[in-house]
């Protein structure tokens, strides 16, 4: 009896002393789940306080707090997750024990990824004993050791350029000047000094001197005051050597040799703003990043975009590398080259630049897009290099909204729709072309169900076919001829050009549409659209695409932006090829004939087929007010360039005819 007893009490023993090991594996593995949960949380502060004693003597909280946060902010540490391992059988010895863990995160690098062992001690604190971790420097990297540095290092690539048709630049990774100065030297000049270079670099003084009053500046040190294109500071030379203490250096830059007259169509490149780097999350942005801001740019970001190498790695005390942590490689961006010409770009940006105005050319029978302008206008460099506030204020306010891009935009077309309405008419066989239609007066209205509207004409021409409609653009002639095509004809005709389609282009156009509806519903409006008022709304680049049709046998050739991109037809038999002939030729007489509305441009040698188009934006029919101006124009016989233009306030400066001389002198500099 007396052995049982011992037996019994042997097995007491035991069980008490594996119910306690149990119980202390348990506390440890709680203890550590509880420190890994705070690390996912990035509560670097409450993971200080579960760290032993031994490991707080080998780094304060501060340091320990700060280190985690540096690392990660230089890291750009995302979407840390850290994972503690489950033990079935905890080996614990002499009040200690190794808890396995992983750790995955991504980083401007890359995804880091890595597994570790965390020691742990059951120790007393103040008067609680518990479970604590005898942190080291490789909990935060694998192989991190004490005294060693965690560093980034970025390997920089290059962004992709932008070229036109033949090859010329229209984004550039080139130089610019930076202007700055010498504080020592400078201030000797003192508000003196202060007005003259805020007068020569268009700067403000209150700029200059929040330049100068930064922490980082020195008293020997260069100080950048403003980047400037090198012809600008070749222009300035003369003048900054006026002041003393300035000093230029060549600094990289991307560079637009196009400048305003490529500014909407081309963009810049500038620093990403805070919205810009929550929009695109994930992708690799940083604060210090630069990307595409509008146009082709923008369009474009991600093939032209440089991705810069960046390797994550640790170095010893004496700054010797030892640990390759993570390494992304370096990815230049792809350049592009577009069927835009300079040349003609810079020719419809003369004839505009003074002007509230859009310009579009294309070659007619590839759809290739020679140049898209809209103005006023700006210079892309002084984004690029770095615009101040004041020089940004003045572009953002300014009534006639230069940084508006005007050509993406639509208009009322005027008269220059006229072509649609009557080819319309024509192929559904309800106009006879050739037939005189008796037209009296100036005025017209089909019943006195109008009330007070009547369609008006300048020209007075009591007998009136196709061809003197188109020659004199007589209102009334394609009022009446709308009414005969009726309300489905037309909704439908308008479809079969492309209306309430997106141009089949990657740039963002605006759709041409029925300002409010997907069809014109009342007669009224019917008779006022068929001679390009009412609501339609139309895109220049799209209203240059109809005018395709009558070099093309009555198809709309398909826009092209990219070079190389395989030319095709967008709109197949809008119109028949008889009746396309029959509209080229009376748009040349529009132009050819004396009295026709477009005869400003009649050049010799050239064969050109065009119309005007005079818009009036009023609410009230009778009362003065704003008029756009319009012109398109084709050469019928090299085929190779069409234009259309539109100039906004016209009103005092003879409506249209303002705009025709100038579309005629993008056609002579085109052919010289």
């Amino acid at each position: 009896m007396r052995r049982i007893g011992w037996l019994f009490f042997t097995m007491a023993i035991l069980l008490l002393i594996t119910a306690g090991c149990s119980n202390d594996q348990q506390k440890a593995q709680d203890r550590f789940d509880k420190y890994v949960a705070m690390w996912n949380k990035e509560d670097f502060e409450g993971m200080y306080g579960y760290l032993s004693k031994d490991a707080k003597k080998t780094i304060s909280e501060k340091d320990f707090v700060n280190r985690y946060k540096n690392i990660y902010d230089a890291i750009e540490a995302d979407k840390l997750k850290v994972k503690a391992s489950k033990i079935e059988d905890l080996e614990i010895k002499d009040h200690k024990a190794v808890l396995p863990f992983e750790v995955n995160m991504n980083s401007v690098a890359g995804e880091i990824s890595f597994k570790e062992n965390a020691a742990v001690v059951q120790e007393k604190q103040g008067d609680t004993e518990n479970w604590y971790i005898n942190w080291k420097p490789n909990m935060l990297f694998k192989g991190l050791k004490q005294g060693e540095q965690v560093r980034v290092a970025t390997q920089s690539a290059v962004r992709g350029e932008i070229m036109d048709r033949s090859g010329k630049y229209l984004a550039q990774n080139g130089e610019a000047i930076q202007v700055g100065v010498v504080p020592q030297q400078f201030s000797k000049g003192g508000e003196q000094a202060i007005r003259q270079l805020s007068k020569t670099l268009a700067l403000s003084e209150k700029s200059i001197n929040q330049a100068l009053s930064a922490s980082w500046v020195k008293e020997n040190q260069f100080v950048p005051i403003k980047t400037v294109s090198q012809k600008d500071a070749s222009n300035l030379e003369n003048s900054l050597k006026k002041v003393e203490g300035i000093q230029q250096k060549k600094v990289n830059a991307r560079v637009y040799p196009c400048e305003e007259a490529c500014a909407h169509l081309v963009g810049y490149v500038a620093p990403v703003t805070a919205e810009y780097l929550k929009e695109h999350k994930d992708e690799g942005y940083n604060a210090q990043s630069k990307a595409g801001m509008i146009g082709l740019e923008s369009l474009y970001e991600d093939k032209l975009r440089a991705r810069d190498g960046v390797t994550i790695y640790t170095v010893d005390k004496d700054g010797n590398k030892k640990n390759e942590i993570a390494k992304v490689n370096p990815k230049d961006g792809e350049s592009i080259q577009v069927t835009v010409d300079t040349n003609v770009q810079k020719s419809l940006y003369e004839q505009l630049k003074d002007e509230k105005g859009v310009a579009t050319a294309l070659q007619p029978k590839t759809g290739e897009i020679l140049g898209l302008v809209s103005t006023p206008a700006f210079d892309p460099n002084s984004f690029s290099f770095g615009i101040d506030a004041n020089t940004y204020q003045s572009l953002s306010t300014n009534p006639n909204k230069p940084l508006m891009n005007r050509f993406t935009k639509t208009y009322s077309p005027g008269s220059t729709f006229k072509l649609v309405t009557g080819a319309l008419a024509v192929d559904e066989d309800v106009l006879n072309p050739n037939e005189s239609i008796s037209i009296s007066g100036k005025k017209w209205q089909k019943d006195k169900s109008w009330g007070n509207f009547y369609v008006t004409r300048v020209g007075s021409k009591p007998n009136v076919n196709l061809r003197d409609a188109y020659v004199t653009s007589d209102n009334i002639y394609f009022a009446q001829t709308a009414l005969k095509l009726g309300l489905d004809k037309f909704n439908s005709g308008l479809k079969q050009f492309g209306f309430n389609q997106k141009l089949p282009v990657n740039y963002p156009f605006e759709t041409s549409k029925i300002a409010g509806d997907q069809d014109i519903k009342d007669e009224g409006v019917l008779a006022n659209s068929g001679y390009g008022q009412g609501k339609l709304q139309v895109n220049p680049l799209h209203l240059a695409l109809m005018y395709t049709s009558i070099v093309n046998d009555g198809n709309i050739v398909k826009p092209i932006l990219m070079n190389g991109d395989e030319s095709g037809i967008w709109k197949k038999q809008v119109i028949s090829k008889e009746t396309a002939q029959l509209i080229q030729n009376d748009l040349v007489d529009v132009i050819e004939d004396k009295n026709g509305t477009g005869h400003a441009a009649k050049i010799d040698g050239l064969t050109l087929a065009g119309k005007t188009g005079t818009a009036e934006l009023k609410k009230t029919q009778g009362e003065k007010g704003q008029e756009n101006g319009w012109f398109v124009a084709v050469d019928t016989k090299q085929k190779n360039l069409l234009v259309s233009m539109m100039v906004e306030g016209v009103e005092d400066k003879g409506g249209s005819h303002y705009v025709v001389p100038k579309v005629k002198n993008v056609f002579q500099q085109y052919n010289k």
